[in-house]
């Protein structure tokens, strides 16, 4: 293993589900999982296709009544690639003698590959190599290259390649039991001698997909006469090449696809799209060529640079590769959303929650146009965030907790126990803190990229009608003379009601109503930052009053902030719920992650403890500074002294399981000044929750995106102190010990700048112009920045990190940018 390929050196069937999701290529438009190529659906491998926002929604009787659920639909296999002696059975390594065996991914490149060597069971010793891409270059192309080498026998084989329409839903064991067969078989037909076309419609949304296969033969790089025979079935063509191998030979074997939709711009006939660019698509190598080009523009973007952390570079480089394949530039003109488990399986039926809250902070700082394009997803779905506040007797806009094509509810009314068998009411469409993280998202964006525009005539709105929601949804208590939020969920999963009581919902989440006064002051400061007529033509448009305004500045100053024991409670009347057995629990169970399956398959509620799946309200440390999250509570007229800070983080620590993978990204960060050494451990755990599958068969459903990103960003602004708040761009690394130093590139109102932080100094530069603050903030200090300077400050150890020291500041001529990757050469393509 090096710091750029994750490496198999065995077989183990056991572990195929979760090298699948984690081998699962993509570029943003479409993605496969690393399924064998002759691998089909079992309970072994899952061959996953998915479509970027390509959504079916079907109805099932369930526990009495009938449900309906959106899901991301498994689109038609179009990996499938066997051969078989023509005297022999088809290629099987369960079946077989694996006398060697290789899978690797290269994440500079992009590129899938697996190299076997087997005994059949006629002794036919045979060596096959497969090397795969789905093409970043093209996001329409994929293609795959097998080189098959008959080590001891000589004769006829016969491989046969098909694109496979009749695939259902079946990734998730508990969604089994749900209609799943979402495709409708509309043609199948030869595309001239050499390719095959499939075409097929979702059963509900009409999304109707075109795939269309080529096959190509070669020995010495000259073609290989073959003879071909299709066959069809309704959903499925499969076409079948029998040649001569010799010995001791190598052939090649070529399969390239074109994948396109009726969702593609431009396109008006898919299937006609799919053949023409088949016809015209170069080779194995070619499209290899570009596929690796546009990967090193992206990778100078978006590399970040550890020294001294072998596995922890390479797993970073992971999350970041992951990410790059879910929303990527060919995302840009696409009405797709951040799916919280990529398009890598059907975990979540491929909706969008709150992760973006944990991948907006990368994207701001490395390919901003790409965030914009997606809070556009959010934009696009006002309307239903409008209804469903509406229709809940509310004003402004409330965003679902999950959201897929059209922007309603997505949310399931009953969930699986599998622990139990039970299918249990789900309430967490109560979790109305989503709206605030879209405000937050959006508001963050502007915050790096200054981009006015989009704040004038999209983000203002969002958070205008955000506000509007928040302010109607608060109710004013007169004995508290305090304005109150009731009947919701927080960030923690666990707590959906009280024991005592017969309806679900809590009151008062600390989290929920701080993020809901926050949000009515930024509404106010986005009317205050655009131009004069477009404020005149949204507060119109809006409705919006000087009253309305007024309203939004006495709630946003007396929101109701409850407390106990000198620290804030997780909600109103926590205090009152039972200490929980974690040491009895963890000798019954040893993982208890996921504490709520357990107690509910013993009878009894986590409802009753205080037991938290995840970080709650220690996100507000997590996404504010202590000066922010002060100055908020100074607002609200609350007094939160430094001690009650370690305090609060210190007792919600010892009540979490962490039954989230977002959960250690939040804990590491509010620890990472405080504790480094289990800051660090935390990121590490976080690091490995994936590659590592720590949560015991999730990620083979679909990686955890927000997690992923999550970890990124610790390094990137958790470990720099990197922020982007009051017109200022702010710097306060402390590197743990073990890590020798940290380079990477972010890009802030337009101009990149370089940060590279060793053991004994950190330089900051900005060699290709800076429009941004004339002084960069550094450990408090200010110190004044121009285009083509560079910053230097020693670094010195502090609190068990390296820190840099504000006083001893170097300034000298940039030399061109830090040499994160190798300059890429060619047009540039983001």
């Amino acid at each position: 293993m090096t710091d750029w390929t994750l490496l198999y050196e065995a077989f183990d069937p056991a572990q195929e589900p979760l090298r699948e999701a984690l081998c699962t290529l993509g570029n943003g438009y479409f993605a496969t999982r690393g399924a064998a190529e002759e691998a089909e659906a079992d309970e072994i491998h899952y061959p996953g296709t998915y479509l970027a926002g390509g959504y079916n929604r079907l109805k099932t009787e369930i526990a009495g009544r009938v449900i309906e659920n959106e899901d991301l639909v498994n689109m038609p296999n179009w990996l499938f690639l066997t051969f078989r002696p023509a005297d022999g059975d088809w290629l099987n390594l369960l079946g077989s003698e694996i006398l060697s065996y290789r899978q690797e991914l290269d994440l500079k490149a992009g590129v899938l590959t697996r190299d076997v060597r087997f005994r059949d069971r006629q002794g036919r010793e045979t060596t096959l190599t497969s090397r795969r891409i789905v093409s970043m270059s093209d996001p329409h192309l994929a293609v795959i290259r097998w080189s098959l080498r008959p080590e001891n026998w000589s004769g006829p084989v016969i491989v046969r390649s098909a694109l496979d329409g009749r695939v259902i839903n079946a990734g998730v064991a508990r969604y089994r039991d749900l209609n799943n067969k979402h495709l409708a078989p509309l043609e199948t037909a030869a595309l001239g001698e050499e390719a095959i076309l499939l075409l097929v419609e979702t059963n509900q949304s009409h999304i109707r997909v075109a795939e269309a296969a080529r096959m190509r033969v070669f020995r010495d790089g000259a073609p290989v006469p073959v003879q071909r025979e299709n066959r069809e079935e309704d959903g499925y063509i499969a076409q079948d090449l029998t040649f001569e191998v010799e010995k001791g030979q190598t052939v090649i074997v070529e399969k390239v696809i074109a994948f396109y939709t009726s969702r593609d711009h431009a396109v008006p006939d898919p299937g006609l799209a799919a053949a023409e660019e088949i016809e015209r698509a170069r080779s194995f190598d070619g499209i290899l060529e570009r596929h690796r080009l546009v990967w090193s523009h992206l990778w100078r973007r978006c590399d970040i640079v550890l020294e001294g952390k072998q596995r922890t570079q390479m797993i970073l480089r992971l999350h970041i590769f992951h990410l790059l394949q879910t929303v990527s530039p060919h995302t840009v003109d696409q009405d797709v959303g951040v799916p919280a488990r990529g398009w890598h399986g059907e975990a979540y039926r491929g909706h969008i929650f709150w992760d973006e809250l944990f991948i907006f902070p990368f994207l701001n700082f490395r390919i901003p146009v790409l965030t914009r394009a997606l809070l556009r997803y959010r934009y696009r779905r006002l309307p239903a965030a409008r209804r469903l506040a509406q229709d809940a007797g509310y004003r402004g806009a409330m965003y679902p907790w999950q959201s897929g094509s059209s922007g309603r509810e997505e949310s399931q009314v009953l969930h699986l126990n599998p622990r139990s068998g039970r299918w249990i009411p789900d309430n967490t469409h109560l979790q109305w803190h989503i709206s605030s993280a879209v405000a937050y998202n959006v508001w963050q964006y502007y915050e790096v990229t200054r981009d006015a525009e989009f704040l004038s005539f999209y983000g203002a709105e969002m958070l205008i009608e955000i506000a509007r929601f928040w302010a109607s949804v608060a109710t004013f208590n007169p004995e508290r003379d305090r304005y109150e939020i009731r009947g919701v969920m927080g960030p923690d999963e666990f707590h959906d009601a009280y024991p005592w009581a017969t309806e679900p919902g809590l009151d008062n989440n600390a989290y929920t109503n701080v993020m809901a006064a926050w949000v009515l002051c930024r509404a106010r400061d986005a009317l205050d930052r655009i131009t004069g007529e477009r404020r005149r033509e949204l507060r119109e448009f809006l409705g919006l009053d000087d009253q309305e305004l007024a309203e939004w500045e006495k709630i946003s100053r007396r929101m109701f902030v409850p407390f106990h024991d000198g620290i804030i409670s997780q909600f109103e009347g926590y205090e009152r719920l039972e200490e929980f057995d974690w040491e009895g629990y963890r000798k019954k169970y040893g993982d208890i992650h996921r504490l709520d399956r357990i107690l509910e398959a013993e009878g009894d509620t986590v409802n009753r403890y205080k037991a938290s799946k995840q970080a709650d309200v220690l996100m507000l440390f997590y996404l504010f500074s202590s000066a922010e999250l002060r100055g908020l509570f100074d607002r609200l007229g609350y007094d939160l002294p430094a001690e009650a800070i370690p305090r609060t983080v210190d007792y919600y620590a010892r009540r979490t399981s962490h039954g989230s993978t977002l959960s250690r990204i939040v804990s590491s960060w509010v620890l990472a000044r405080a504790d480094r050494t289990q800051s660090w451990a935390l990121l590490e755990e976080a690091l490995e929750s994936d590659i590592a599958d720590i949560q015991g068969g999730t990620t083979p459903e679909g990686i955890h995106l927000g997690a992923m990103a999550g970890t990124v960003d610790l390094v990137q602004r958790g470990q720099t102190g990197l922020e982007a708040r009051d017109d200022f761009l702010r710097l306060n690394p402390c590197l743990p010990d073990g890590l020798q130093g940290l380079r990477f590139r972010i890009r802030y109102r337009g101009h990149w700048l370089d940060v590279d932080i060793g053991r004994d100094k950190m330089r900051v530069s900005a060699p290709d112009g800076w429009a941004g603050p004339d002084k960069i903030i550094v450990r408090d200090e200010s110190h004044p920045f121009r285009a083509g300077e560079v910053l230097e400050f020693r670094c010195e150890t502090e609190g068990g990190g390296r820190r840099p020291v504000a006083q001893d500041v170097a300034r000298s001529a940039a030399r061109g940018p830090i040499d994160v990757l190798p300059e890429a050469s060619g047009e540039a393509s983001t």
